[in-house]
């Protein structure tokens, strides 16, 4: 994925055809990259694996030959200057998106695995229990969004015709893709856009486990965060917090509304999303209350009583 990254901005360089309103190169370097973070941080939680370690290498194994079927895939539509999804214009064309969707099913179902291993394993450390675990659900929630893509959108359906249409699937919502789009990610600014929730979605996997690592590296320096309760809770917090911005994005997206454009309705829920996830930061933060003493029959202490021989 390295070397595909690095010739693929090659090609953004030396390159100057434009497919679907971006860079042809822009697609395989910013797959090629997003695979490189997800299989190095699916090798590393497959190493706190304790169980089914046979099944998890094969697990893994299946991810890296998908996603190098997938990256080849897609270079040879660049190549060919097509569009690699949602594309049967030609036999040909619908055969290698139909090899694209076979593959994503399969990295897809191997990750599972991998999650259900991660799940029955015994990680000594329950914060980093829960953020590898939490990371790897809400990145497979992520992951099963760009399965919504893959469906005929409703300007699509509308047409008819969709056994003999060359494009079949969007990444916009409301509008047709190729449009005014964001800087970098290009994602729709006149509409809404499925990428955005898949692409927050996915990389819970690498951000959540960097949290923990970052409470953890501040620990010297913070005392509250010397207390492994505190950092649980506030994993538990970010996990929550992901989790709930994923699904609002994919609300918005749904909903036809341009990430970076939100109406009422969506800021609102942001706002309240926003104060919960401050006022469980600072419900993690406070300092347990101690534990008060039992007390007798007789209005005094356990601590009160002598030992009993």
């Amino acid at each position: 994925m390295v070397i595909l990254a690095l010739v693929s901005a090659v090609g953004l360089v030396v390159d100057d055809r434009v497919l679907v309103g971006a860079p042809i190169w822009a697609k395989p370097f910013k797959f090629a990259v997003s695979f490189a973070a997800y299989c190095l941080t699916l090798a590393w939680m497959l190493t706190l694996s304790t169980r089914g370690r046979r099944v998890g290498r094969w697990a893994g194994n299946a991810v890296v030959l998908t996603s190098l079927g997938e990256m080849v895939l897609i270079t040879v539509q660049v190549v060919r200057g097509r569009r690699s999804h949602f594309n049967s214009a030609t036999p040909l064309d619908a055969a290698l998106w139909d090899a694209m969707g076979q593959t994503v099913v399969v990295l897809w179902g191997a990750s599972l695995v991998i999650a259900v291993l991660l799940l029955r394993t015994r990680i000594a450390d329950r914060a980093t229990a829960l953020a590898v675990r939490g990371g790897l659900l809400i990145a497979l929630a992520g992951a099963a969004l760009g399965f919504l893509m893959g469906q005929p959108s409703e300007s699509q359906r509308a047409s008819g015709n969709l056994d003999t249409a060359d494009i079949v699937g969007a990444h916009s919502v409301g509008v047709p893709d190729g449009g005014p789009a964001m800087p970098l990610t290009g994602w729709s600014t006149t509409g809404g856009d499925l990428r955005a929730p898949h692409f927050v979605g996915m990389h819970a996997l690498q951000l959540l486990p960097l949290l923990l690592i970052v409470l953890v590296l501040l620990a010297p320096r913070f005392a509250p965060l010397r207390d492994a309760g505190v950092r649980l809770r506030l994993v538990r917090v970010a996990v929550a917090g992901y989790a709930a911005l994923v699904a609002l994005i994919t609300w918005q997206a749904l909903r036809g509304q341009p990430l970076i454009h939100p109406d009422g309705a969506t800021l609102a829920a942001a706002g309240v999303l926003l104060a919960a996830v401050a006022c469980g930061t600072w419900s993690a933060l406070r300092p347990a209350a101690p534990t008060c003493p039992s007390r007798t029959t007789d209005g005094n202490t356990n601590d009160d009583k002598e030992p009993v021989a």
